[in-house]
């Protein structure tokens, strides 16, 4: 059976190395991760973006853990995940997921699963600043 062993939400900077570690296991012959930085322009932004400010529903840690466990299913296989929250700037990692399975399809797909779900399901909001100092809030499938 699967194992989720990072869910996390936090104000910290996110460390790709420590979710890779998470998920090392004699028994994972595959891992696949995925990391989401905050870029510098936005298709609906008039300008250049220049951060991002993410705050979390009291339940998103609970969300987070659940929807990666609907991701990994009945597979076996281990998952660490974790989103940012606070201020980011342009670079930094917003999301870090890494799954190790024992085959490389199961391993894409679950971490295929897991970001879209995170992106139509977990409550985080992000406001997206822009060089100009415009703002606006992006919600869930934002």
């Amino acid at each position: 059976m699967g194992e989720i062993r990072i869910a996390r939400i936090t104000a910290e900077p996110l460390d790709v190395s420590q979710h890779l570690a998470a998920v090392d296991s004699p028994a994972i012959g595959a891992v696949t991760s995925f990391v989401g930085t905050v870029r510098d322009h936005d298709p609906d932004a008039a300008g250049a973006v220049s951060a991002l400010h993410y705050e979390a529903h009291p339940d998103a840690e609970t969300t987070l853990r659940s929807i990666a466990a609907a991701a990994l299913g009945d597979r076996d296989g281990i998952v660490a995940v974790s989103h940012r929250i606070g201020d980011l700037a342009v670079g930094d990692a917003a999301v870090v997921i890494a799954v190790g399975t024992a085959h490389r399809g199961d391993a894409f797909e679950v971490c295929r699963e897991l970001i879209e779900a995170i992106k139509r399901e977990l409550p985080i909001w992000k406001q997206q600043i822009e060089a100009d100092g415009t703002t606006a809030w992006k919600g869930i499938g934002g």
